[in-house]
Protein backbone atom coordinates (compact mmCIF):
# COMPACT_ATOMS: atom_id res chain seq x y z
CA UNK A 1 0.00 0.00 0.00
CA UNK A 2 1.82 3.09 -1.16
CA UNK A 3 1.30 6.10 0.41
CA UNK A 4 2.43 9.78 -0.41
CA UNK A 5 1.20 12.18 2.64
CA UNK A 6 2.35 16.14 2.72
CA UNK A 7 2.20 18.75 5.40
CA UNK A 8 3.55 22.12 5.88
CA UNK A 9 1.37 23.97 3.58
CA UNK A 10 -0.72 26.80 4.71
CA UNK A 11 -0.98 30.94 4.37
CA UNK A 12 2.31 33.20 4.00
CA UNK A 13 3.08 36.51 2.92
CA UNK A 14 4.64 37.38 -0.33
CA UNK A 15 8.40 36.96 0.75
CA UNK A 16 8.19 34.53 3.25
CA UNK A 17 8.81 31.09 3.60
CA UNK A 18 7.66 27.52 4.21
CA UNK A 19 8.83 24.17 4.03
CA UNK A 20 6.96 20.84 2.72
CA UNK A 21 7.21 17.96 3.60
CA UNK A 22 6.12 14.13 2.47
CA UNK A 23 6.28 11.41 3.71
CA UNK A 24 6.02 8.34 2.04
CA UNK A 25 5.78 4.35 2.66
CA UNK A 26 4.67 1.22 0.66
CA UNK A 27 7.49 1.47 -1.88
CA UNK A 28 11.50 1.68 -1.94
CA UNK A 29 12.00 5.23 -1.43
CA UNK A 30 15.36 5.54 -2.07
CA UNK A 31 15.02 3.86 -5.08
CA UNK A 32 12.41 6.75 -6.66
CA UNK A 33 12.98 9.75 -7.72
CA UNK A 34 10.89 12.02 -5.74
CA UNK A 35 9.68 15.43 -7.01
CA UNK A 36 7.09 18.06 -6.18
CA UNK A 37 4.27 19.36 -8.77
CA UNK A 38 1.43 22.11 -8.18
CA UNK A 39 -1.58 23.00 -9.59
CA UNK A 40 -3.18 26.42 -9.23
CA UNK A 41 -6.90 26.48 -10.29
CA UNK A 42 -7.98 26.36 -13.70
CA UNK A 43 -4.31 25.64 -14.49
CA UNK A 44 -2.55 22.26 -15.27
CA UNK A 45 -0.36 20.64 -13.11
CA UNK A 46 3.29 22.01 -13.17
CA UNK A 47 6.28 20.28 -12.62
CA UNK A 48 7.88 22.05 -9.95
CA UNK A 49 11.22 20.41 -8.53
CA UNK A 50 12.85 16.77 -8.44
CA UNK A 51 15.56 14.78 -6.52
CA UNK A 52 17.32 11.83 -7.60
CA UNK A 53 17.39 8.83 -5.01
CA UNK A 54 21.27 9.56 -4.11
CA UNK A 55 19.88 13.11 -3.05
CA UNK A 56 22.78 14.57 -5.32
CA UNK A 57 20.64 15.44 -8.71
CA UNK A 58 18.35 18.38 -8.41
CA UNK A 59 16.08 19.42 -11.10
CA UNK A 60 13.62 22.56 -11.06
CA UNK A 61 11.91 24.33 -13.18
CA UNK A 62 12.42 27.88 -14.43
CA UNK A 63 10.06 29.99 -12.11
CA UNK A 64 11.12 28.73 -8.65
CA UNK A 65 15.22 28.53 -9.43
CA UNK A 66 16.82 30.44 -6.69
CA UNK A 67 14.12 30.31 -4.92
CA UNK A 68 12.82 26.73 -4.07
CA UNK A 69 15.11 23.86 -2.74
CA UNK A 70 14.29 20.39 -2.67
CA UNK A 71 16.02 17.57 -0.33
CA UNK A 72 15.38 14.11 0.90
CA UNK A 73 16.43 12.23 3.74
CA UNK A 74 16.08 8.28 2.81
CA UNK A 75 16.27 7.33 6.73
CA UNK A 76 13.20 8.56 7.11
CA UNK A 77 11.59 8.49 4.05
CA UNK A 78 11.05 11.93 3.75
CA UNK A 79 11.30 14.39 0.60
CA UNK A 80 11.24 18.21 1.62
CA UNK A 81 10.73 21.78 -0.55
CA UNK A 82 12.04 24.47 1.00
CA UNK A 83 10.19 27.72 -0.40
CA UNK A 84 11.72 30.86 0.30
CA UNK A 85 10.60 34.44 -1.12
CA UNK A 86 7.54 33.66 -1.80
CA UNK A 87 5.21 34.90 -4.69
CA UNK A 88 1.59 35.38 -4.93
CA UNK A 89 2.08 33.18 -8.24
CA UNK A 90 2.98 30.07 -6.21
CA UNK A 91 -0.41 29.86 -4.72
CA UNK A 92 -1.63 26.13 -6.00
CA UNK A 93 -1.99 23.04 -3.90
CA UNK A 94 1.34 21.13 -4.13
CA UNK A 95 1.47 17.16 -4.74
CA UNK A 96 4.54 14.94 -3.87
CA UNK A 97 5.22 12.70 -6.73
CA UNK A 98 7.08 9.48 -6.89
CA UNK A 99 8.76 7.56 -10.13
CA UNK A 100 11.28 4.72 -10.59
CA UNK A 101 12.79 6.37 -13.68
CA UNK A 102 11.64 9.95 -13.56
CA UNK A 103 9.21 12.46 -12.62
CA UNK A 104 9.78 15.62 -14.60
CA UNK A 105 7.10 14.41 -17.09
CA UNK A 106 4.11 13.50 -15.41
CA UNK A 107 3.44 10.56 -17.40
CA UNK A 108 6.60 9.03 -15.40
CA UNK A 109 4.58 9.35 -12.09
CA UNK A 110 4.20 6.25 -10.48
CA UNK A 111 2.59 7.36 -6.91
CA UNK A 112 1.16 10.63 -5.79
CA UNK A 113 0.37 12.59 -2.43
CA UNK A 114 -2.90 14.42 -2.28
CA UNK A 115 -1.66 17.52 -1.87
CA UNK A 116 -1.40 20.44 -0.02
CA UNK A 117 -2.33 23.86 -0.21
CA UNK A 118 -0.12 26.69 -0.10
CA UNK A 119 -1.24 30.18 -0.36
CA UNK A 120 0.94 33.56 -0.82
CA UNK A 121 -0.73 36.91 -0.51
CA UNK A 122 0.36 40.12 -1.82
Amino acid sequence: QVQLVESGGGLVQAGGSLRLSCAASGFTFSKHIMGWYRQAPGKQREFVASIHGGGRDTYYADSVKGRFTISRDNAKNTVYLQMDSLKPGDTAVYYCAAGFYAVVSITDVDYWGQGTQVTVSS
